[in-house]
């Protein structure tokens, strides 16, 4: 036999429905709901895509989120150690021969 509260709660749920009246859904803080945050282009495709990738933790119940997370995360840092791992510019040449000092330098007339 189902509890007083709960008998008299689905009764009036029931009541409202054939009354035609709307009956809002209980709220499930775990239930998925778009975030809306904006993700601005960086202009790396590489990063952009791992930026949206965020937008799948919108569908997702809250537990679900931490899967998105971790691999943007992993994306993100491959990104970064990739930009390491290419080689800089070279060098700039020195302006001046440094093999030997000029016979007048350090003489003293």
């Amino acid at each position: 036999m189902p509890e007083d509260g709960v008998e008299e709660e689905g009764a009036a749920e029931k009541a409202a429905a054939e009354a035609g009246l709307a009956v809002e859904p209980e709220y499930d803080p775990a239930a998925p709901a778009p975030l809306n945050v904006p993700r601005t282009p960086t202009g790396d495709a590489e990063v952009d895509a791992r930026l949206e990738r965020l937008g799948d933790a919108d569908h997702l119940a809250t537990d679900g989120h931490i899967e998105v997370y971790e691999d943007v995360h992993r994306g993100l840092r491959d990104a970064l150690t990739a930009l390491d791992a290419r080689p800089g510019p070279p060098a700039p040449s020195p302006s001046y021969d440094q093999r030997a000092p000029s016979p007048s330098y350090g003489t003293r007339s």
